[in-house]
């Protein structure tokens, strides 16, 4: 588009980007620049949108990818037995940044093995899940108590990591419970919402729902550190 103002002759040139071009006809080595104000409000718009969308593409990709990194950690890190998983490499110095990131997630302020050493499981020993409308026994065998040179506990506490309140206030049994053993040496811990008639001292309250276990092994044994000592399972009564 010609326009002529003043003796000049200007044309107007309106590009893709939304920039006027004018050119001085008579002066052909001068060419001015003006922006469109209105064309550089949406160019704007359009690169904030942009980078607020690449901003939370990448963040979505990286908690997705993160979460799977971190999902193969644990299957690589964890130890299972008789449905007891415990994590071992949790609390040693200089982990790489997956078990870092593991262990804050799954066992947060963990101490180093060689002072405590941690067991858990929502799982019977058959692979059911740990309900208080079912009463469970936890028995250690006579040599088979958790080899410590400070104590050890079992702890209960609802699927939320919260303690379970019961009308005893018993939240956790250890060897300083004053649990009865059996007579050939044995242990029997009694996992139930309602007290076990004539074995009360030994009874860890459960809810009336879904529960989950915690054994702390604190000062553990040899057996404990090399891996060889394995928690027995927690068996439904019939």
């Amino acid at each position: 588009m010609k326009l002529r103002f003043f003796g000049k002759t200007y044309v107007v040139l309106t590009v893709p980007e939304g920039r006027l071009y004018e050119c001085d006809l008579a002066r052909t080595s001068r060419i001015q620049y003006k922006a469109d104000p209105s064309h550089l409000s949406s160019a704007l718009l359009r690169t904030v949108g942009a980078v607020v969308g690449g901003i939370a593409v990448g963040a979505v990709v990286t908690l997705l990818l993160g979460g799977v990194l971190i999902s193969v950690e644990y299957g690589a890190t964890v130890t299972k037995s008789n449905n007891w998983t415990t994590l071992p490499e949790c609390g040693k110095v200089g982990n790489n940044i997956l078990v870092q990131a593991l262990c804050a997630d799954l066992l947060p302020a963990a101490n180093v093995p060689q002072e405590a050493v941690y067991w858990q499981t929502a799982l019977d020993g058959a692979g059911n899940r740990l309900n208080g409308q079912h009463d469970y026994i936890m028995q250690f065998p006579s040599s088979g108590l958790p080899p410590n040179s400070g104590f050890w506990s079992v702890t209960m506490y609802y699927t939320n990591h919260t303690l379970v309140s019961n009308s005893i206030n018993r939240y956790e049994v250890s060897d300083n419970s004053g649990l009865v053993l059996n007579a050939n040496g044995s242990l029997d811990i009694y996992i139930q919402n309602t007290p076990p008639t004539g074995n009360e001292s030994n009874w860890l309250p459960a809810p009336t729902g879904d529960f989950l276990l915690f054994l702390r092994i604190y000062l553990p044994g040899p057996t404990v550190l090399n891996g060889s000592y394995k928690p027995p399972p927690v068996t439904e009564v019939s």
